[in-house]
């Protein structure tokens, strides 16, 4: 089964049971590293399977969203007939949803659904609502798409994953917010903060890693070969209580243009 065997299902199919199980089928082969997902190093690609299989069964589905768009002709509203992002990014967000119902992993109620299974709200900011109960290994987050396309946000995880096993996100759903924004339903360990990280440990935590200040001057945003790492403020690097080490919970991470 290769990924133009299930774009061809999926045009002539939908998300019918045996494309299902075909998706089901490739996203396991994935899964236990008998077929490669392509775009990824092989650190990357253990950060994607790290993610847990639902993240590898969406990318696969925005994958072929952005496929189908880039090959029809005469795109409406895009230069040159090359689809814009918003396009993109619209069509990569109807196809998983519908994929992510007919799986039984859209969450039409969520914040009581996490309620229930992970505790209270503890937290909220423009990129995630996070839920705690005392005494759990993990939280819960929301997590809202900050990226251009659904496709780059689902690389985020993968990417923070290969950075920071320590603090791996495992997707276990999707849903929609009373906006209407796509967010993506996650896990990921509990650190408990003894306190926030000074910018000279995460500029030496990040150093260890390949990356260096971009230099532009706002002191959270760096670069490697071949990722960029953002919003690295201490509000999102915290010392962790247990190890004493600068603990990344989150941030914005992507590959450079032309990677």
């Amino acid at each position: 089964m290769t990924d133009d065997d299930i774009y061809v299902t999926i045009a002539a199919n939908g998300f019918s049971e045996g494309t299902l199980q075909k998706i089901d089928d490739l996203t396991n082969d994935i899964l236990y590293g008998r077929k490669d997902f392509n775009g990824f190093t092989l650190p990357e690609h253990a950060g994607l399977c790290k993610g847990g299989a639902p993240l590898i069964g969406a990318s696969i589905v925005v994958s072929y969203a952005r496929r189908s768009l880039t090959t029809g002709s005469n795109v409406e509203g895009s230069e040159g007939g090359s689809p814009a992002n918003w396009q993109i990014d619209e069509e990569q967000e109807r196809l998983l949803e519908e994929w992510a119902r007919a799986k039984g992993l859209w969450f039409e109620n969520s914040d009581s659904i996490i309620r229930k299974n992970f505790g209270p709200m503890i937290a909220q900011g423009a990129e995630a609502k996070v839920y705690y109960k005392e005494g759990d290994p993990s939280v819960a987050k929301e997590r809202t798409s900050i990226y251009s396309t659904t496709n780059k946000a689902l690389e985020a995880i993968a990417l923070h994953n290969y950075l920071f096993p320590e603090t791996a996100m495992r997707v276990i759903g999707f849903t929609r917010d009373s906006d209407s924004l796509l967010r993506i339903v996650l896990t990921q360990p509990y650190i408990r903060c003894q306190r926030l990280a000074t910018k000279e440990e995460i500029d030496a935590m990040v150093a260890e890693k390949g990356f260096h200040d971009n230099w532009q001057g706002q002191g959270v945003n760096y670069i490697s070969e071949r990722l960029a790492l953002e919003d690295m403020h201490p509000a999102n690097v915290f010392i962790d209580e247990l190890t004493s080490k600068p603990t990344c919970i989150d941030c914005i991470v992507k590959f450079l243009i032309g990677t």
